[in-house]
């Protein structure tokens, strides 16, 4: 396990006031953690942004499953990228909203588009790329 080094961190008194309640709101037990965690998210990002390395991505789409041929295309696009498309999932909302979720792997700057494209397409009513990787070079 690595060393532990304790360090000073200087915050406006509202900015910190904000932090200890969103920290409890969240369950944390106390500021460390919730910086560490912080920390590690921040590197992760930086990890999955580098062109080579390995990473995931989920994107998250609602749309209306009737709207300009969407379902066609939407298909369409994972079978172009099926060597990165690791699952999808489907769900009928309501009579005319669907939830499709498309988990994707692979290098991080081909992931980043192909999540991107899927997001941007004409139709969809909401779109969220999240990618991340194992955190392999984060500790």
């Amino acid at each position: 396990m690595a060393e532990t080094v304790r360090f000073g961190v200087s915050l406006d008194m509202d900015l910190l006031d904000g932090f200890d309640k969103l920290i409890r709101k969240m369950g944390y037990e106390n500021r460390s953690e919730a910086i560490r965690d912080l920390i590690r998210e921040k590197l992760i990002q930086e990890e999955w942004q580098a062109p080579a390395g390995e990473t995931f991505g989920i994107a998250f789409l609602v749309y209306d499953h009737e709207a300009l041929s969407l379902d066609r295309r939407l298909t369409d696009t994972q079978h172009d990228h099926i060597a990165h498309i690791v699952s999808t999932l489907h769900v009928h909302i309501d009579e005319s909203n669907c939830v499709e979720v498309v988990m994707l792997k692979g290098p991080g700057k081909t992931i980043r588009a192909i999540g991107e494209k899927l997001v941007s397409m004409r139709g969809i009513k909401y779109g969220k790329l999240t990618m991340g990787t194992t955190g392999q070079q984060v500790r």
